[in-house]
């Protein structure tokens, strides 16, 4: 389904837990989520630290949507 946006012309970033198998499905901008039942967090940190991580993993995927890739790109959350 990604490649499929992408070639319309519409950049997708790929949020998910298990790379390897967005690698395997050929998606372009890939950014790692913390765990299959929490990707967008981690239920041992406190609600602040949940909080910034959080607005990290989304800024990474704001950051990948407006870069221009021409292979596999994997986006680190900082």
């Amino acid at each position: 389904m990604v490649k499929e946006i992408e070639r319309s012309g519409i950049p997708v970033v790929h949020l998910c837990t298990v790379v390897p198998i967005s690698l395997t499905v050929g998606a372009n901008r890939i950014v790692p989520a913390i765990a299959i039942p929490h990707p967008f967090g981690d239920p041992a940190l406190c609600a602040e630290d949940q909080l910034k991580l959080r607005k990290d993993i989304v800024k990474t995927a704001l950051e990948a949507l407006t870069t221009e890739v021409t292979d596999q790109t994997v986006f680190d959350v900082k």
